[in-house]
């Protein structure tokens, strides 16, 4: 009995342990899109956006291909809820937040996404977690993106806070900020409902849908293609569209369907936070530059939460 005791915990330690780093690399994958812009001048938000996720359908349409008789296809009905994740969490997420920039500039808005974190670890609590439990977490998560909004808005221009474009571009972000919080929770709860679909075959599965909304994304409001093609950094541009496509987009959705399947949802939006962690990282090594120490104190509250999370899922 001790014995089977003793594996039992090993197992479970194992798995939590997986699924946190797989959390983390997630993270990692996803910080890239902060430098990625910036990397690509010349190129509209829009068309960064949907050439990555065209990559990301691409990559997961040649998985299929290549693993055709040992891959599991999607039924209409699944085909039909892929589809539908894929707009809370990627296509129509990123119109939102476009839109959302273009009326209320960057900062407020990147601010609001932010909050995802919070969010996620508040509606996705499992019953048996105290909030006395989940509360370290969730208020070293809020005192470091108090910190970061300090910092942001310190060193942003004058913000236009009036006028109903302001506001209207605040509601998109907020509905953009809800759009992945849903995603986060659903996405969880179907692959606890459907263990026999690998995390691979789920992120192939979202990664067609989303490849095919890219397209339309870029129909509608991209760039003509003799413009892209005439840019003096095109090669450059479908370099950077190919790797995070590959990468941030195809790979970090792998690695968030393992963290999902092993992991609950209030400790996976914990998690979260380390996309922005890592978003600084490289932001600041793209820079040159070192943190504030705004910057520095929130950094370590973000890593504080997820360790204190980490302790409270235990």
């Amino acid at each position: 009995m001790t014995v089977l005791l003793s594996d039992t915990a090993r197992h479970s330690a194992s798995k939590l342990g997986f699924g946190i780093a797989a959390g983390l690399a997630a993270g990692a994958l996803w910080g890239m899109v902060f430098v990625v812009p910036r990397m690509t001048p010349g190129l509209s938000s829009v068309d960064l956006t949907a050439g990555r996720f065209v990559s990301y359908g691409a990559m997961a349409a040649l998985v299929m291909v290549l693993t055709w008789r040992t891959h599991t296809w999607p039924t209409w009905h699944q085909a039909l809820t892929a589809l539908g994740m894929s707009l809370l969490g990627a296509t129509g997420y990123y119109l939102l937040l476009a839109q959302a920039v273009v009326a209320a500039g960057s900062e407020v808005p990147t601010l609001i996404i932010g909050t995802i974190p919070i969010w996620v670890m508040l509606l996705g609590k499992p019953l048996g977690l105290k909030w006395s439990g989940l509360l370290p977490g969730l208020m070293l998560t809020a005192g470091g993106l108090g910190l970061m909004m300090y910092a942001s808005l310190s060193n942003a221009a004058q913000l236009p806070l009036d006028g109903a474009q302001f506001w209207w571009g605040v509601t998109l972000a907020v509905a953009a900020m809800a759009s992945w919080t849903l995603f986060a929770i659903l996405n969880a709860a179907w692959l606890r409902r459907h263990p026999e679909i690998s995390a691979i075959e789920w992120a192939n599965w979202i990664g067609m849908a989303t490849g095919v909304g890219a397209v339309v994304l870029w129909l509608l409001a991209g760039s003509e293609l003799k413009v892209l093609l005439a840019l003096d950094n095109a090669a450059l541009i479908a370099i950077v569209c190919i790797v995070t496509g590959i990468g941030s987009a195809w790979g970090a959705s792998i690695l968030w369907n393992l963290a999902s399947q092993r992991l609950r949802v209030s400790l996976c939006g914990q998690l979260i936070v380390s996309e922005t962690l890592f978003g600084l990282l490289y932001s600041f090594i793209w820079d040159g530059t070192w943190p504030g120490t705004a910057q520095w104190l929130a950094a370590a509250l973000f890593t504080l939460g997820i360790l204190a999370s980490i302790q409270a899922h235990r």
